[in-house]
């Protein structure tokens, strides 16, 4: 079919045509969202899921949603190389900016601005040529420890301060989480529980790898009271057909039940992995009804793109012995498995093979479900290794 009326376009930037099953997530944020702007109380948000399960398309909706009721956003994405700090000042900067052109609201801004400038000279951050205070003098006693989970808190409460002064809500939406060192997540935990503590309109939506979990239990008690969260996974069987066939269907097309079954058993039912099957099966059929047998040549396109794309560009940051250990994790199948049968697979005792599992780890390509066990962060990377490293010996 004409590939111009394709609605199933993957890629970077292009959010699925329908995002099925997951509403609950969408209510919790638009309830949380709604009583912070309000000046009620509500916990923060922190999406916890595998990779292709659509986390960054949820951020992005609950984005639009916090700036239809008139948030002031900011978005970034944690990964290696690039501090908490530097992420997290840019977008503070240009809040505070945009505030301080409020009449009620100018006094607080220009001081959370002083505050940022004793916040970036503490820690000697340097932005590009940004300059921080636009001259002013920074704010003495306030932020200026070099302590991150003590300054920290002090910038984000006086951003919030400066928020609530002109009624305009702030929300930071982080993607990646798992990528924050332990220092960094705790700074931001403790962040959010002051501003709590102040009753504050400001609020963290964030989402990360399963490992996420595990960052918080360790950083503070009250972690679990601060954040809900909502684990985004596989969608369920009749999400998932409506995320195959209502696109289509608005495009005049359908899908033969057999051919729905195909997409649903190859695909597991993650949503990555439906659109890029059905987008491929739109591109394939030579009229508006698509069969199995379109989408089992669909399959051997689908494979290649993922294999060129979404799987490699993680295979390709990996060193020759974590590829080796990933796959020994595939030779033993999918789900999760004791890290000590990883081992015993490459021949080598646990010890030996824990330095490569925890960069493995820091890298967001394994994870660990349980005390002792390890799984792919990546749907169907088990059945990827296999074709990349088709030998294991």
């Amino acid at each position: 079919m004409d590939p111009v009326r394709n609605p199933y376009a993957p890629g970077a930037g292009n959010p699925p045509p329908e995002l099925a099953g997951r509403a609950d997530v969408l209510d919790q944020a638009t309830v949380a969202l709604n009583r912070v702007a309000s000046g009620r109380p509500a916990q923060s948000l922190i999406l916890v899921g595998l990779r292709g399960v659509g986390k960054t398309v949820l951020l992005n909706r609950i984005r639009q949603s916090a700036e239809g009721l008139h948030y002031h956003t900011i978005v970034v994405e944690a990964h290696e190389g690039k501090s908490l700090p530097e992420l997290l000042v840019p977008g503070l900067r240009a809040i505070l900016l945009r505030l301080s052109t409020t009449e009620a609201a100018k006094e607080y801004a220009r001081r959370g601005l002083r505050v940022l400038k004793s916040f970036v000279n503490s820690i000697s951050l340097k932005i590009g040529d940004m300059d921080v205070g636009l001259g002013i003098d920074p704010e003495v006693g306030v932020a200026d420890s070099g302590d991150l989970e003590a300054d920290l808190p002090e910038l984000i409460l006086a951003v919030a301060e400066a928020a609530k002064s002109a009624s305009k809500p702030v929300a930071i939406l982080i993607d990646e989480l798992q990528y924050l060192e332990p220092a960094e997540f705790s700074a931001i935990i403790m962040a959010v529980h002051k501003i709590n503590q102040h009753g504050l309109p400001l609020i963290l939506i964030g989402a990360g790898l399963p490992q996420i979990l595990g960052l918080a239990g360790n950083s503070k008690s009250y972690a679990e009271r601060l954040f809900r969260y909502p684990e985004i996974g596989a969608l369920d069987r009749g999400s998932a057909i409506e995320a195959i066939v209502n696109p289509a269907e608005q495009e005049g097309a359908t899908f033969e039940p057999a051919a729905i079954e195909e997409i649903l058993r190859l695909t597991e039912r993650y949503p990555y992995f439906l659109q890029q099957w059905a987008y491929e099966a739109w591109n394939i059929a030579d009229d508006e009804r698509i069969s199995r047998e379109v989408v089992e040549q669909a399959t051997l396109l689908s494979i290649k793109e993922l294999d060129q794309s979404f799987f490699k560009v993680r295979f390709d940051r990996c060193t020759p012995s974590e590829k080796r250990y990933m796959r020994a994790l595939a030779e033993l199948g999918q789900g999760k498995h004791r890290s000590g049968d990883v081992a015993e697979k490459l021949g080598l005792k646990s010890p030996s093979v824990a330095p490569t599992r925890s960069a493995l780890i820091k890298k967001g390509m394994i994870y660990s479900p349980s005390h002792g066990d390890t799984a792919f962060t990546v749907p169907l990377f088990e059945q990827y290794m296999k074709r990349a490293m088709p030998q294991f010996n």
